[in-house]
Formats: structure tokens, sequence, C-alpha cells
């Protein structure tokens, strides 16, 4: 497992703020490129002048998922004339618990013995064992870190009480493949809001679509505009006015989801909408039931209607459907509707 695993890790980097407020990239192993650098330093909190501290934030960018850590350093330590520092990791995987605990190691290797050196081979002690041992508290096994944790982590339960029945609205865009776009202005909500979403559609178990922290630069928008479906978190406002970046966006502070013109006959919603918009909220609303369990409840319900939409692909030629065979089921309009894009985001439309 150690081998397979430890292939996710791409980098670390080191960002440091000195005693005169310079913030630099101080260090890398084994390499990153110009664009990536730059990006990391943007996410960075500390080249954000005297805004707020994060010390943990990750991100996606060109399918390269950023996990950056970020320290006070206390006096007295060997790092004399550092304030802060941010340990930055880049891997292939979304799991912010593991390389957020990895990071804390590091760390406090760095602090402790203010070169990279000792840091370096404990990054490397991981990527070749998938193990790194700590003076303090033990050791870090990539194996304690399962995927589906990571998946399973956040709360769709807090999704569900914020939104309610405007849930399905959020499940329709993702399940059709559609583009969210949400806005907070603290990166923290931003974060946990977004990395549960993609659990609406459990059986694609596919977090590639997640971008939790966008800016608003030339380069990002370009290489979120490469992906056909995506949920993009946003800080700044300004991303409200950005009606060609999505089909739904979500002002979380306000608890507002609103569908753009451009997404409304796709997104109609109809008496099936209705079934499944129950499904969660009921699932979600009983205190006796986790959030996994949540998960599952609505993965029943998308496996239910994926059967049905194979079962009609499966009647045509080359299991491919068409708007003329939907048709012929005489569904409502709402579900033929959805059915025939659902379709297509699965591939089982005949073009």
């Amino acid at each position: 497992m150690a081998t397979t695993e430890t292939q996710l890790m791409l980098s670390v980097g080191l960002i440091e703020k000195d005693v005169n407020g310079d913030t630099l990239w101080v260090w890398c192993y084994p390499s990153v490129s110009a664009e990536l650098r730059q990006l990391l330093l943007r996410k960075c909190c500390l080249t954000q002048d005297g805004r707020d501290f994060h010390t943990f934030v990750f991100g996606q960018f060109s399918r390269t998922w950023y996990y950056i850590t970020t320290l006070e350093v206390q006096e007295p330590t060997a790092l004399n004339k550092v304030t802060h520092f941010s340990m930055a990791v880049t891997a292939k995987d979304f799991n912010p618990e593991k390389y957020a605990a990895l990071s804390r190691i590091l760390c406090r290797m760095y602090v402790k013995h203010g070169s990279p050196v000792k840091m370096m081979e404990a990054y490397i002690t991981v990527l070749t064992k998938g193990v790194c041992q700590n003076d303090e508290n033990g050791s870090f096994l990539i194996k304690d870190y399962d995927v589906r944790k990571a998946y399973l982590a956040g709360s769709i339960k807090d999704v569900v009480s914020q939104f309610g029945m405007e849930t399905i609205i959020l499940y329709t865009a993702l399940m059709l493949k559609k583009r969210i776009v949400v806005h907070h202005p603290r990166i923290e909500a931003l974060l946990e809001f977004t990395r549960v979403l993609p659990a609406l559609a459990w059986h694609r178990k596919d977090w590639s679509v997640l971008h939790p922290y966008v800016h608003l630069t030339a380069a990002e928008l370009d290489d979120l505009k490469k992906c056909p479906g995506y949920i993009a978190g946003f800080v700044d406002p300004e991303v409200s006015n950005r009606l060609e970046l999505f089909d739904v966006f979500v002002s979380l502070p306000d608890s507002v989801i609103t569908v753009s013109q451009g997404a409304k006959d796709a997104m109609a919603m109809g008496k099936l909408h209705k079934d499944v918009a129950q499904v969660i909220v009921q699932s979600a609303e009983d205190a006796e039931r986790s959030d996994s369990q949540v998960i599952k409840d609505i993965s029943i319900k998308t496996k239910e209607i994926l059967t049905n939409l194979f079962a009609l692909a499966d009647a045509c030629e080359d299991s491919k459907l068409t708007l003329e065979v939907l048709k012929q089921h005489h569904f409502p309009p709402a579900t033929e509707n959805f059915l025939f894009h659902l379709a297509a985001a699965e591939q089982l439309l005949r073009i």
C-alpha cells in the first residue's frame, strides 16, 4: 500500500516571513514549477498583507492538490530571523487530514532544527516507506489515512441544515455536472462546506471536481474553465458578478442558492426532484443517522434513478439513449428533462 500511496506525493516547499516583513519562497524538494510557486505564494496567508492568519488551507490547480500549513514562530527557536513560515505540500490526491498531519510533523522538525535537512529526510522516508517517526508523539503512517475517510470527513447534515429542501438544487447540479460557485469571505467556512458537496454524487466518488480556493486571476480561471463541471470556492465577493463562471451560485453568508438564467431549463424541478429532496431532508434531520448514513441514503436513491436510466439505455441500439426514446415513456416533462441531461452527464446519450 505504501508504495502506491506515497507515489501520490509530489513536493514540499517552504515560505518564510522574516523580521523585516518580507515573504520569500526559500526552499523546495524536489522541485515546483514557476507557475505553481506563484500560486502557492498567493494562497499562503503570509503574502496577504495584514489579513487573517490561516493555519491550514488546501485547494487544487492544474490537477495538483496543494496543502499549506502556516505557523507563527515562538521564541526561542533556531529560526532567529523568521517570524512565520508556511509548509506547502503538493500531491496528486485529495486528503486534507493526511497532509495536515504530515505538515505538522515537518513544521515541528523545522522549528526544532532550523534547517530543511531533517525535514527533507522525513519527507523522503514517507516517500519511500510510507512512515515517518516523530520525536514527540509516535509516528505518521500513510496507511492510517484512507481516502474514504477524507471523502466522508465533512458534514452533509450541516449542508442540509442550512439549505433544507433547496439542497436538491446542489444535488441536481452535481448529478448533471454543472458549474457550482460558492462564496464566503472566510476561507475556513468555504473549505468546510465545499469539500462535502461531491458526496451528493457518491456513485462517482470524484473529488477532482472540487476547487475550494480560487482567486479571480487569469491563470486560475483558465484552469477552472477546462473542467466541464466543478465546485469552485471564492472569498472575493466580485465573483457574484462573473456570470460566465457558474450555473449555480451559492452565497453561504446569506444561505441563498441562485440558478443562472442559462441553466434554468436543465435544472427545472419536478416530482422526481421533490422525492429526492424529501429523502435528503428526512435522512439528514434524523438525529440517529450519522453523516455517512445520510450519504448512503442519498446514494441508494441515486442508484434507483441510475438503474432505471441504464435499463432505458440497455433497451436501445448500442445502449445509448435518445430524446425520442425518452418521449415514448411519457414521463412528466421535468423528469424527462432531468433524465435526458443525466444521460448526457453519464455518457449514455447517443450523439
